[in-house]
């Protein structure tokens, strides 16, 4: 009995850490400390740990102006590199149509025929080199334009998030990785009005 102050009072120890470890581990509230979330229309989102919101690339690219003026360009040109390229292509059959005949009538040695097949030949090589050349610098004009929508997409949101203060702003596209987007946290028409008054 002379130890039982000693046992109750390393058993009230030992209760007194079990409560204050129980109290420490309680769940803390996930947005302790910050803002609550909140959709496009101002709506507080629910037991949100960050802020999230989504640009429908689809939607941007139907709408920026800069983007359709320049998609517009690059379809015209396709047209005139395709036009170009036919009108070259149909000149070398009508010359090569010229020379079957003259070689079946018999109205041409077979050096001039010779001649005349290896000046065909090389036409031939300079409109695929032409098709080459054409294609090559119609797509790294095309890359370069990506980038730069990319790139002025990216410095635009970094501006826009400045004052929204969203953790991630994502992509969202129909056919992409994202299979579902809430949209309350569609912000593309404030991104799409932004871009197309931006100077």
């Amino acid at each position: 009995m002379k130890n039982l102050p000693i046992l109750l009072s390393s058993l009230s120890f030992v209760l007194v850490a079990i409560l204050f470890g129980m109290k420490m581990n309680e769940k803390k509230p996930k947005n302790f400390g910050a803002k609550p979330a909140r959709d496009a229309q101002g709506k507080e989102i629910i037991n949100s740990g960050c802020k999230i919101a989504f640009v429908d690339i689809d939607t941007l690219e139907a709408n920026y102006d800069y983007f359709k003026l320049k998609k517009t360009e690059f379809e015209t040109r396709q047209k005139e590199i395709d036009a170009r390229l036919e009108k070259m292509a149909n000149t070398l059959q009508a010359e090569y149509s010229v020379l079957q005949q003259k070689a079946e009538k018999g109205e041409m040695s077979q050096q001039e025929g010779n001649s005349a097949q290896q000046v065909l030949i090389q036409k031939q090589q300079e409109l695929e080199l032409q098709r080459q050349t054409l294609g090559d610098k119609y797509m790294k004009d095309q890359e370069a334009f990506n980038k730069e929508i990319h790139d002025n997409l990216h410095k635009y949101i970094e501006l826009y998030n400045e004052e929204k203060g969203y953790d991630y702003i994502l992509s969202y596209s129909k056919d992409g990785s994202i299979l579902f987007a809430n949209q309350g946290l569609d912000v593309t028409n404030d991104i799409i009005k932004g871009m197309n008054t931006k100077k």
